[in-house]
């Protein structure tokens, strides 16, 4: 994937363009022939109607418009986004116009075999393309689309005013999507003329890619971290997750996170049989404690400033080696819960320890250098006495997250309804090329975030064993890495270049023996990091 990518599509339909016309030379009735539809008044699920992207090539050749905005109308979707754009996604206005079809017909059926009262909302239609000015929205409006997507990253304040004002004036509404604090900045400048009592700003609803344009790479905390200051900028907006959501599990994490919608793309595309499950994961979850803190998490990242990674600092069992790292600096203070480990701890010794150091925070605020470390229960088997400890010390607040060691903890967590609301995230062992395909399975579930460490006999973690070279080589693209495993003030810089590390994770190599840390060997880390 070319970092231009999104240079080489708008540039290539604005040629076409110049070329065919806005309209890309489909002949269009001169007046709409079919009335404007609200667009996401209820929470619900986009679903898309989508061929091809430049990411992925091809994802549904085959695929039929018309029969699968019929599909996704009954799934429950709550609105239908149509991908137009003709040379990367292979879709067009006929495409559009297609989904428009079907739901007119949808809609005359149901005005026929139901009363008034009774009569069902159906899904919006949602043109997705690159658009760039006014003449776009013309076109949009009169292909049949209720709502159209606006890039924030590939328009100017001025431009994004204009069409506006456009959509405004065909009476359309508009999903706006934005990445960055600059996006958000653009739309306030972009809407800083309108009349505060235009119907435009009941239907303006924003969407956070979690998909960059730039290279195509997925974080879903990106999302995250910018709902809070979209409804900051626009209280009461709506936002929308786009992109990346393959499992229910994932839907309904978004949901669980406070979003009003996500756009689901390419698993509803590639068969939309599927849909219906997603759409019901997502309506059925609500807020929960997991949700809510990586919430936060999300605005503590979109917040720093530093480009350095997070220090996690593991197998804390006393009061002295916790203040001191916390005092140094450490974003992440682990706890582990595991009696087979020595580092083993309990649970009323964790939380004096956070009293300890919550004391010490608020009298002593000169002392730490960042915000109040996450509590972190490390936990590798969930039928033990001590994970029932840290389970109950996460509902308490004590624990802020909980780590689940090994992969096939982790998946016997994510299935237990009542565990995977809470606070966590997985650690996954890494011996062999086959064990990323277990990282791939917690990413597609809407694990956010995973702790890679090196597998060792007989121990969870905290060996001090290095992942294999071979293995952290096919890591090297990836984004937002949290790694464990031999990573020491020697090897610190040589990793911090070669990854693109989000956080490390150390234990052993800051000890003076299992269990106790080393006071100068944690100042030197510290020093270097």
């Amino acid at each position: 994937m070319h970092d231009n990518i999104l240079e080489n599509i708008i540039n290539k339909r604005k040629e076409d363009i110049k070329a065919c016309g806005h309209s890309f030379g489909l002949e269009l009735a001169q007046k709409r022939e079919r009335p404007v539809h609200p667009f996401l008044e209820e929470d619900g699920v986009i679903l898309e109607v989508k061929r091809a992207s430049p990411s992925k090539g091809s994802i549904a050749p085959d695929l039929n418009p018309y029969l699968t905005a019929k599909a996704y109308c009954k799934a429950g979707a709550r609105a239908i986004s149509c991908l137009t754009e003709e040379n990367y996604f292979k879709g067009c206005l006929k495409d559009l116009m297609e989904v428009c079809r079907a739901l007119d017909e949808e809609e005359a059926e149901s005005t026929v075999k139901n009363p008034p009262c009774e009569k069902k909302a159906l899904p919006a239609v949602l043109r997705k393309d690159f658009l760039t000015d006014e003449e776009d929205i013309k076109i949009s409006y009169l292909a049949g689309a209720d709502a159209v997507l606006l890039i924030a990253r590939i328009l100017s304040p001025e431009e994004l005013s204009k069409m506006l004002k456009a959509i405004e004036k065909y009476g359309l509404s508009c999903l706006i999507e934005l990445r960055t604090e600059e996006d958000l900045e653009k739309c306030l400048l972009a809407v800083k003329d309108f009349d505060k009592t235009s119907p435009l700003f009941n239907k303006i609803r924003f969407g956070v890619n979690s998909r960059d344009l730039k290279d195509f790479s997925i974080d879903r905390l990106v999302p995250a971290g910018m709902l809070k200051k979209i409804r900051e900028a626009f209280p009461g907006s709506k936002v929308v997750f786009e992109s990346g959501i393959l499992s229910e599990n994932c839907a309904a994490f978004v949901k669980s996170m406070g979003f009003n919608a996500f756009l689901m793309g390419e698993a509803a595309a590639k068969n939309p049989s599927l849909a219906a499950s997603f759409v019901e994961a997502f309506n059925k979850a609500g807020p929960d404690a997991n949700g809510k803190a990586w919430l936060d998490f999300s605005s503590f990242i979109a917040e720093r400033k530093s480009d350095k990674p997070l220090v996690k600092i593991c197998g804390n069992t006393n009061e002295e080696d916790s203040l001191l790292a916390a005092r140094l600096g450490a974003d992440f203070l682990g706890f582990i819960f595991y009696s087979k480990s020595k580092r083993n701890i309990d649970g009323q010794s964790v939380t004096a320890i956070r009293k300890r150091l919550e004391k010490d925070f608020h009298e002593n605020p000169s002392f730490y250098k960042k915000k109040f470390p996450y509590f972190v229960g490390v936990i590798a088997d969930l039928e033990s006495k001590e994970a029932e400890e840290a389970f109950q010390l996460c509902r308490e607040g004590i624990i802020d997250f909980l780590q689940v060691h090994t992969a096939k903890t982790s998946l016997a967590f994510l299935q237990d309804k009542k565990l995977c609301c809470l606070p966590h995230y997985c650690a996954v062992n890494l011996s062999s090329k086959e064990d990323l395909a277990l990282l791939d399975g917690l990413e597609k579930e809407g694990e956010s975030r995973i702790l890679l460490d090196a597998k060792s006999e007989g121990k969870a973690g905290g060996s001090g064993k290095r992942i294999d070279e071979d293995i952290l080589k096919l890591l090297k693209d990836r984004r937002h890495l949290w790694l464990a495993g031999g990573i020491s003030k020697e090897n610190i810089r040589d990793i911090e270049k070669n990854y693109f590390l989000e956080l490390v994770d150390l234990v052993s190599s800051l000890e003076a023996e299992e269990g106790k840390k080393d006071s100068d060997k944690m100042k030197d880390f510290f020093k270097i990091i």
